[in-house]
């Protein structure tokens, strides 16, 4: 700090956790930056920003107080592999593959290498099973990566991200997500604004790519059901939901008609459903971060009633799995649909960050789905 304090007229250091957090008022003489204050900027062991709701010269500054330990990048890979290969396997299946299911499951080791050759040559053979994989991985590896690189500028100790794998026999699509952990705390809502959004927008874009190339190869139907697109698993039907963006990009590509969803269609339908999910406005969900950023403390109030209509809208349609995500928000908000407050509460998000926040959760309503699934038969 002290090549920097010169260019100072006051400012206040925090510690939290394993980071230095320095807020300070820059003298006007050096506001713009000056060159001489750019220079020393330059030689700051850490990150910076101007928070411009605070008015001008107002800096933050953050830098880790010791090495930080080394991420264990072996595991990420191990569980992207794994997780690639489970979504692959889902991919086939949609595609009318029959895998050879024994394989997870067989207790004669010496057939293991046979239904292993078997599995690849099915794989390998079903090209659309592979469109479902990149497609999806695609999403959530963007989604994860919004949120790491936005969390990484402002010097915030993240992970890389989790993939979650799962045998389609347990679930279908092959995967049950993934995730990143920050490790540090968040100063203020420009930071919690920033990285709540980055991830949601990021993976809705590939989503979106998936999805228009998927509708390309999708096929019409003759077909009545309970809504006007479908999947095949396991030779079952499987209806799903719309929301805005399917329904109407459905109908620009396709028109009228019950449709067939080719596999990456399916993609990016899930990818428009897991933005969906992730930005309800709950607890320490991306909707959670960014209302919180927005309105403050008031999220409490917006979450609980959201809660109380997810509950509803499950009773209202017979939509179980709305029950199950009302269940998991709570257990991962610990008990509490309120966000956690940020370090520096009281800072006001600076104005051209509100309108990123207030499209955002017009992202919420053009991808939201009140019956995603009908169901199977």
């Amino acid at each position: 700090m002290s090549s920097l304090s010169p260019f100072f007229l006051w400012w206040r250091t925090t510690l939290a956790r394993d980071r230095e957090i320095v807020d300070a008022v820059v003298d006007p003489a050096h506001v713009g930056p000056s060159a001489d204050l750019q220079a020393a900027l330059d030689d700051w062991p850490g990150t910076y920003y101007w928070a411009e709701s605070d008015g001008p010269g107002r800096l933050v500054l953050t830098r880790a107080l010791a090495p930080q330990p080394g991420e264990r990048w072996w595991l990420h890979a191990v569980l992207f592999a794994a997780t690639f290969l489970t979504v692959w396997m889902g991919g086939a299946l949609l595609a009318g593959s029959s895998l050879p299911w024994a394989f997870p499951f067989n207790r004669e080791f010496t057939l293991v290498p046979q239904l292993m050759l078997e599995l690849v040559v099915e794989l390998f053979t079903v090209r659309a099973g592979l469109d479902f994989a990149v497609a999806l991985m695609a999403i959530l590896l963007c989604h994860e990566m919004g949120h790491y690189i936005m969390a990484k500028r402002y010097g915030i100790d993240a992970s890389p991200p989790y993939f979650l794998p799962s045998p389609p026999v347990l679930n279908f699509i092959g995967t049950f997500g993934a995730f990143i952990r920050l490790r540090s705390p968040i100063v203020d809502r420009q930071q919690l604004m920033d990285v709540g959004a980055a991830g949601p927008w990021a993976g809705f874009v590939v989503a979106l790519v998936a999805l228009l190339v998927g509708l390309a190869r999708s096929e019409v139907v003759a077909d009545v059901g309970p809504s006007a697109q479908l999947i095949t698993v396991a030779h079952m039907h499987l209806y799903l939901g719309d929301s805005a963006v399917t329904y109407a990009l459905r109908h620009l590509l396709i028109g009228e008609g019950t449709v067939l969803l080719h596999p990456l269609a399916f993609a990016g339908w899930i990818g428009m459903f897991v933005t969906m999910l992730n930005l309800l406005p709950l607890a320490q969900l991306d909707g959670g971060h960014i209302l919180y950023a927005l309105v403050g403390k008031h999220q409490a109030k917006v979450g609980l009633a959201v809660w109380i209509a997810l509950i509803g809208l499950g009773f209202l349609q017979g939509q179980w799995w709305w029950w199950l995500w009302a269940f998991l928000i709570l257990v991962l908000g610990r008990g509490s649909l309120a966000h956690p407050q940020v370090l520096d509460r009281y800072r006001p998000l600076t104005a051209n960050r509100r309108p990123i926040g207030w499209l955002t959760l017009v992202l919420l309503l053009v991808t939201f789905s009140p019956v995603p699934v009908h169901y199977y038969f």
